[in-house]
């Protein structure tokens, strides 16, 4: 797909990995549309401007089916169609499963999973019209090999692997595509206030030796985006933990 020219919708795009994601396409010449459940800063808008690409928002919650009506209708009032969606929104809540109540759990998959199903569901409709679109999914290595307090986002990411392969099954039917993005250990807020000994004992699992960026994870992005012949994959994007 060329990308010039075409729309695309970042969820949980107002920093970290959905930030880069936008400005990537910005960069590829696409028109794009950001989103936050609150607000987005001012200078990340100043920025895509910037680039020479168009911008606009959509606010909203996608673990609220209300805002995902709503945000569905705001993209194609001004947008004849989108053409690529990105599933990146997410929230973590950690804990150990013997102290996990069933509302922590729940409610990391009604953002990770039930979120992204209910706005894909709602996306794909347009898309099949059309027939072409992209739908990329943010799951995460942890997703694939679980991790220690955790048991609530894997299984949000895990779930969003499955997610991935059967839209892509359905989807191709119609010329639309899906895959999923699994980062490993990136560069951000979290991994910023972790102690020196934890940061030196995940690097020893790391074969690149470093944490990624999260330029690197939406240089995968438009990747998956641009190739026409690539669909119901998982691209780690980890420096070779998954190894």
């Amino acid at each position: 797909m060329e990308l010039k020219g075409k729309t695309v919708f970042i969820t949980g795009s107002s920093r970290g990995i959905g930030a880069q994601i936008a400005l990537a396409f910005a960069r590829e010449g696409s028109k794009v549309i950001l989103n936050a459940r609150k607000q987005v800063p001012a200078e990340l808008i100043a920025q895509i401007k910037g680039l020479g690409a168009e911008c606009s928002v959509v606010l909203g919650d996608v673990s609220q089916s209300e805002d995902v009506v709503r945000m569905q209708k705001e993209i194609f009032q001004d947008n004849e169609k989108l053409d690529v969606l990105v599933n990146n929104a997410g929230i973590t809540d950690d804990k150990l499963m013997i102290g996990m109540k069933e509302d922590d759990f729940r409610r990391v998959l009604e953002t990770n999973l039930i979120g992204a199903f209910n706005l894909s569901q709602k996306i794909l409709k347009k898309m099949y019209k059309k027939r072409s679109g992209v739908i990329l999914n943010m799951a995460s290595v942890v997703g694939l090999h679980g991790n220690i307090g955790q048991a609530n986002y894997a299984a949000s990411k895990a779930g969003l692997i499955g997610l991935t392969k059967t839209i892509a099954r359905e989807g191709a039917l119609r010329n639309v595509r899906c895959n999923a993005i699994a980062p490993g250990m990136i560069k951000s807020q979290m991994t910023a206030v972790l102690d020196e000994k934890v940061k030196e004992k995940v690097l020893q699992d790391i074969p690149l030796g470093r944490f990624g960026e999260a330029a690197e994870v939406a240089q995968a992005a438009v990747f998956l985006a641009q190739n026409d012949y690539v669909t119901g994959q998982v691209i780690t994007v980890d420096g070779g933990m998954t190894i």
